[in-house]
């Protein structure tokens, strides 16, 4: 779909453009002018077309669906479960792998279930909440324009030290166009997981990169009561996988399978009440037009 063949340039692009070695200015303004050279031409071709279609509301529509597509991940995480459980981990990574910017190559039973625990909790900020929000503020155009910061964000990682600096204006963007929908979202996980998940939410304990990440999955580690975080290996330019201490969230015990299946309940859940939101809002708004005359 267009979206991966906006990451897959992105890499292509960084081969050329991103030199570790180099000072870290140097590669702060060559990451700049990548996420402005990526973002603003297809931005505005895209944009400008919607404005001239004859039908709008129909490209509008598949820009929408293009930006929803992740939330499907959900289908993902039930056959990941399903594969733990048989043993098959070779099975769990294959699917696993292409919704992470990490190497998944080797986890264990209980990596493979945080991962999916956290991609259950963080997918749907990027998903249903900014694009209700976003279409809801500035249509189509402000949709767009943040769905393609986040899959820069995605394809350079920060964390990742190979793209530390140069992805730097990416993840800022990023984040700070997404803070509001990642509250939204963490609030209708936080608010199944009772007072602590609330407290976790209003005040996180870890600040840690990527911040608007860590702090939902902090929420849903505290929901679960398990612990989630951890290590993790990315794939280097060089020779093996470079290994980077990232901080844990320790509310509990280690996941296992079932954690993944209560995720997924949440996550459903949450998603329920997005979509009743979505309903009932304009649902009254109608009936107070009505009433009113």
């Amino acid at each position: 779909q267009p979206l991966e063949w906006l990451t897959n340039l992105a890499k292509n692009l960084s081969l050329k453009v991103n030199h570790p070695h180099r000072a870290a200015s140097q590669q702060i303004i060559a990451g700049g002018l990548a996420t402005l050279l990526l973002v603003v031409p297809f931005w505005l071709i895209v944009s400008f077309f919607i404005e001239l279609a004859e039908f709008p509301w129909f490209f509008e529509a598949v820009v929408m669906y293009l930006c929803l597509q992740d939330d499907h991940f959900r289908y993902i995480a039930r056959e990941v479960s399903t594969s733990i459980q048989r043993d098959n981990k070779a099975r769990a990574r294959a699917l696993l792998q292409p919704w992470l910017n990490r190497s998944t190559q080797s986890l264990s039973s209980v990596g493979l279930s945080k991962v999916t625990i956290e991609r259950l909790a963080t997918t749907p900020i990027y998903g249903i909440a900014s694009s209700v929000l976003f279409y809801c503020l500035g249509g189509v155009p402000l949709l767009l324009a943040a769905r393609m910061l986040k899959q820069l964000d995605n394809a350079w990682p920060v964390y990742n030290p190979q793209y530390g600096n140069f992805g730097l204006c990416a993840y800022a963007f990023s984040s700070i166009i997404h803070f509001i929908p990642a509250k939204l979202w963490s609030f209708s996980l936080a608010i199944q997981g009772g007072p602590k998940s609330l407290a976790v939410l209003c005040n996180p304990k870890i600040n840690a990169t990527p911040i608007v990440e860590y702090q939902t999955n902090a929420v849903i580690a505290c929901a679960l009561q398990v612990e989630l975080g951890g290590p993790a290996k990315f794939q280097s330019s060089k020779s093996g996988d470079a290994k980077v201490a990232l901080p844990k969230l320790k509310y509990g015990r280690l996941p296992e399978t079932v954690d993944i299946q209560r995720a997924l309940k949440l996550n459903s859940m949450a998603f329920g009440l997005w979509v009743f939101t979505l309903i009932l809002l304009p649902t009254i708004w109608a009936t107070l037009r009505i009433l009113n005359g």
